[in-house]
């Protein structure tokens, strides 16, 4: 299970509807893919449609989805949006991540 944090879903609500997306039918894919500064990146986009495979998951009532291979990954994370001095975008919280990198878009197993 991914869960979002009341921050993050106040604002994939924003960006989804700045985006012409509805909060309340279309979901935000969250994976992971290779790259990155630590060896794999986050990936978070908005979607229309569930594909073969993907795991879907509501929490704070955002629907998400997550393909099989990322899901392994994801397990236990949860989704924050930071606002602050540091820097301003979503934040991924993964227990699984052995090691990121300085900017927190990247991590290794």
């Amino acid at each position: 299970m991914i869960k979002v944090s009341d921050i993050a879903k106040k604002k994939v609500v924003e960006l989804m509807t700045d985006d012409g997306y509805d909060a309340v039918n279309d979901f935000v894919r969250v994976g992971v893919k290779s790259g990155g500064c630590s060896g794999l990146s986050y990936d978070l986009k908005f979607d229309k449609e569930e594909q073969e495979g993907d795991k879907v998951f509501v929490d704070n009532g955002v629907k998400l989805i997550v393909d099989k291979k990322s899901f392994l990954y994801l397990v236990g994370t949860t989704l924050e949006y930071s606002g602050g001095l540091n820097g301003t975008g979503f934040v991924f919280n993964n227990p699984n991540a052995n090691r990121t990198c300085g900017c927190g878009e990247s991590f290794s197993l």
